[in-house]
């Protein structure tokens, strides 16, 4: 018994597989469809980018409502939700006839996404775990990386039987895989008699964590470091959008065949993998803060590369290695920061207006990026554009401070 695998682990799993297919399929993977949708129905890049930029909406703008839910009614409640819905709106998009009902069909997906990943996944995570919160977070989002690893069967999915047949398969797919999972989620450990990271709170498993912060919600909304992050995760997200959704149609602009970019757009989540686990688990060790304007740094550096990629393999390789790392730890210090500095009474709430603020981005960002490449015909401005808004988002993270209330909880602890 002394060795038993504590059952926060086996949650991190369930949300690690659930992410690894939902990003795959609706996150990462809609870069394989973007062409195949310009050839059946002749629409233009910015309307193609505006439609799936609204599949950030599964974590963007609905996710201040998710908050409330996840806050009220649990994280395994809204996952089975949530499941149940992406694999419903992924069969309706592959009935899709007309740009109206595409519109629908995403925003149904989106709806759905947002209630079995990010603010739902990371809420239980955070009610799991305190000592190991930043390994934990880095596991569980790894999920998000190794979407990667399917995008290649997507691609050759979608070229041997077609967009549709493949988009239908895959929700109910989404069924299968995902419905089993749900039941093995449970909201907060006290449900099994158990205590976070499965050991009694002390000096040592609190871990300089504000758990014992007691702040009201609408001073936290108030907080300017809060609004720094909010900012600061709108310019992420905006670029990281951007680059999923564009990177495969920006590869075929600059003569690289679709199979190469299928390689290389499979190789941006599998490449961050790397970040969501050594920054988070360099943020367990390391002053929060700066790690996540290091993740901002990186992105900035590999958004400038991303512009001589065409150079030869490596320039790609030092993008993937920049930005993938940098946009993979920067997703698990988001949520490791705000339960530092807010606790985890208002987590759910906090994090979903956070990602409220990035979906803002996630829409304005692809749509731009789109419009850019019709005006222009090259991808350059939008890249280099993005670059120079990462930097800003550097200096906002590194004016974040502790509020005074971070500082009484902390002093609350001391013997």
């Amino acid at each position: 018994m002394a060795n038993r695998i504590f059952y926060g682990w086996w949650i991190v799993s369930a949300c690690f597989m659930i992410a690894l297919y939902v990003s795959s399929v609706i996150f990462f993977g809609f870069t394989a469809f973007f062409e195949p949708l310009v050839k059946e129905f002749g629409w233009s890049y910015t309307q193609i980018s505006f439609a799936m930029s609204l599949r950030g909406l599964e974590m963007g703008i609905m996710s201040p409502l998710i908050g409330f839910l996840v806050d009220r009614f649990g994280s395994r409640k809204l996952m089975f939700f949530g499941v149940i819905t992406v694999g419903l709106g992924l069969i309706l998009l592959g009935f899709t006839r007309s740009l109206p009902m595409f519109y629908c069909a995403i925003l149904l997906i989106s709806f759905g996404g947002g209630g079995c990943t990010s603010v739902v996944s990371m809420t239980v995570v955070a009610n799991w775990f305190r000592r190991n919160l930043g390994k934990a977070m880095g596991l569980m989002s790894s999920g998000f990386g190794a979407s990667g690893l399917l995008l290649p069967l997507l691609i050759l999915l979608i070229d041997t039987y077609g967009w549709r047949i493949a988009v239908i398969s895959l929700g109910v797919a989404m069924w299968g895989l995902g419905i089993p999972l749900t039941l093995v989620i449970r909201d907060k450990p006290e449900q099994l008699g158990l205590y976070p990271d499965g050991m009694p709170p002390d000096e040592s498993t609190l871990n300089g964590v504000g758990e014992q912060v007691e702040i009201s919600f609408t001073k936290t909304l108030r907080d300017r470091s809060f609004s720094y992050l909010c900012i600061a995760e709108a310019i992420r997200f905006s670029a990281v959008s951007s680059v999923v959704i564009h990177i495969m149609p920006y590869l075929s602009s600059e003569g690289i065949s679709r199979g190469v970019a299928g390689l290389i757009a499979a190789a941006i989540p599998l490449s961050s993998i790397a970040g969501r686990l050594v920054f988070g688990w360099l943020s367990d060790i390391f002053d929060k803060q700066h790690v996540m304007a290091v993740t901002y740094g990186f992105m900035t550096v590999g958004l400038l590369i991303l512009c001589y990629v065409s150079a030869g393999w490596f320039p790609t390789i030092l993008f993937l290695f920049f930005f993938s790392s940098g946009f993979g730890g920067t997703a698990v210090l988001r949520g490791a920061i705000i339960k530092e500095y807010y606790g985890t009474k208002f987590f759910g709430k906090l994090v979903g207006i956070t990602m409220g603020f990035a979906a803002i981005g996630g829409i304005i960002g692809p749509t731009l990026t789109g419009w850019i490449f019709d005006r222009f015909g090259e991808y350059y401005f939008a890249w280099l554009g993005f670059s120079g808004c990462s930097i800003l988002a550097v200096v906002l993270i590194l004016q974040m401070k502790h509020g005074a209330h971070v500082s009484a909880g902390r002093e609350t602890r001391k013997p």
